[in-house]
């Protein structure tokens, strides 16, 4: 062996192929660590040291792949950093920042409007459940008449029901139904069913008076006779009453003329007979006297005589006492005055009532059925129906400060199902029950076609309503670009260069009278100076 040659370990040929994985990756093991840690042999001047890398060593060839991962993932690293650090744009160190130019808005030209916008819900207004009063009836309410459909209109005089082959009819009012009205009765239920009556064409008498009259039962029976039913019956032995009580009239006024005869003959003077002989008498009572007197006899006698005929005469011609007689025909008269009392009472019992049965008072005219709760044969028990406005509104919500600035009659536009839109006019408000809560908006819309309602029906729709608007086209401009001049007055100033050459762009002042104000906006009309559509009015600096 050569000086030069390096001495070499012989491996036993039958551990070649057995040793043969190992040493390859022993091989490449060394070499990725040489890239780590440098030159083996600045490592192996000691046994520890070779101990070192080879522990090392062994952890490398058990996570090679998540080795390699990780120095990929410093090298990224260390590369965006140093990209960031040192890699700049062409001069930007030394460029400098632009100066800002005018911030301008073009000059608008068209309408303007300041608009309170609010979200409604589409419906029949105020529904109710209808309830019948049946404490009156006896026996079951049984249902014996077609009820209405459902989507069907109650008008004035429409029959409602039919309950035991009586109607129920419809009339205008507020306070339900809860007692019999009848001649006689008086109160606020009298006084609203006469002016139902007179609102539907029907005489009721003084629809001033809470009292239930004559003319008010004749009310009544036209009413019936409109709906066509005939008035209710009377309590059973009304009519008998009446009979009795015409008679008992009829035999008091007979004890009237009997008294009066009564007292006639009582009181009367002496027949024509009577007085022609007590004449007689005293005539022949004179002539005796004068004849004894001629005598001279007799005359004493006949004096006597004579004056017996003057009593006689005089007595038959006397008044007479007819105070029994008198007393008879008083308490004939006043049993004239009792009887004709008990007949206009009876009277009064027979003439037409309107049981709470057979009414039913809706506001708001005409209305619409929603529900009906019963059928033919069925008995009445609780709501009968729901029934609401027959027209559709739209009820919303607004806050007060927009509330305050709207009205009733105030024209709104909302947007129909195809996207038109559609005209309503606010027809109540009602404010909140204190300065935090939002008022109530309701507004009726212009007419709609069925399909549209069934559309609309119970959906939540954007209302716009105008508070104020131009009167046409006019020019605008945006609320920033009005300043104030040296004397108060209002003014705007017009780009006539390029805005972004700042301080140094060309402009012009231009004073103008504001007008509405509204979403940013305010209509201007030049004073002094020209503006037109599209000029470029500076709003910032």
């Amino acid at each position: 062996m050569r000086d030069d040659e390096t001495p070499t370990t012989k491996v036993p040929a039958e551990k070649d192929e057995a040793g043969a994985g190992e040493a390859s990756a022993a091989a490449e093991t060394t070499t990725f660590t040489d890239l780590l840690d440098g030159p083996a042999e600045e490592k192996s001047d000691a046994d520890a040291g070779a101990s070192r890398v080879s522990g090392w060593g062994r952890v490398l060839r058990g996570n090679r792949t998540l080795w390699i991962v990780a120095l990929a993932a410093v090298v990224c690293l260390v590369a965006g950093l140093l990209v960031g650090r040192f890699l700049l744009s062409p001069d930007a160190s030394s460029a400098e920042a632009p100066e800002p130019g005018l911030v301008t808005a073009p000059v608008e030209f068209g309408p303007l409007s300041n608009d309170v916008t609010l979200r409604a819900d589409v419906g029949y207004a105020d529904a109710v459940d209808v309830k019948i009063d049946t404490s009156t009836l006896t026996g079951g309410a049984v249902v014996t008449g077609k009820t209405p459909d459902v989507g069907a209109t109650l008008t004035p005089l429409s029959v409602a029901l039919e309950i035991v082959g009586r109607p129920v009819i419809v009339l205008p009012g507020e306070l339900p139904a809860y007692r019999t009205l009848r001649f006689g009765v008086s109160g606020p239920d009298v006084l609203q069913l006469k002016q139902a009556l007179a609102s539907v064409g029907i005489g009721a008498g003084d629809v001033n008076s809470n009292v239930f009259d004559q003319a008010t039962a004749d009310g009544i029976a036209q009413l019936y006779a409109q709906a066509g039913y005939p008035v209710p019956e009377s309590e059973e032995g009304t009519a008998d009453g009446v009979r009795s009580a015409e008679e008992a009239v009829r035999s008091a006024q007979s004890g009237v003329t009997e008294a009066e005869r009564a007292l006639a003959a009582a009181g009367a003077g002496p027949t024509p007979v009577e007085a022609f002989q007590a004449d007689v008498a005293v005539q022949t009572a004179v002539e005796a006297l004068d004849a004894a007197r001629a005598a001279g006899e007799g005359v004493p006698a006949a004096e006597r005589a004579l004056h017996t005929a003057n009593l006689e005469r005089d007595a038959i011609w006397a008044p007479k006492d007819t105070s029994s007689e008198a007393s008879a025909l008083e308490s004939a008269r006043a049993a004239v005055t009792s009887a004709n009392e008990a007949l206009e009472e009876a009277r009064q019992k027979a003439l037409p009532f309107l049981p709470a049965s057979e009414v039913l008072y809706l506001t708001e005219l005409p209305r619409r059925v929603d529900a009906v709760n019963v059928q033919r044969g069925s008995i009445v028990e609780g709501a009968a129906m729901t029934v609401s406005g027959a027209t559709v509104r739209l009820t919303g919500a607004a806050a007060e400060a927009d509330a305050r600035l709207l009205a009733a009659g105030a024209e709104a536009t909302f947007e129909l199902p195809d996207g038109t839109e559609h005209r309503a006019v606010i027809s109540t408000l009602k404010e909140g029950k204190n300065s935090s809560a939002r008022w109530s908006v309701i507004l009726e819309p212009d007419p709609l076609t069925p399909e549209q309602i069934s559309q609309l029906q119970g959906s939540n729709v954007r209302v716009r309503i105008a508070v104020g608007a131009t009167d046409g086209d006019v020019l605008s401009v945006p609320l920033a670009a009005l300043t104030a001049g040296p004397g108060g007055e209002s003014r705007v100033e017009v780009v006539e260069s390029d805005p972004r050459e700042g301080e140094d762009a060309k402009t012009r002042l231009v004073v103008v009278e504001p007008g509405l104000a509204a979403k940013g906006a305010v209509e201007v009309t030049p004073v002094d100076g020209e503006l037109d559509e599209g000029d470029l009015v500076v709003v910032g600096r």
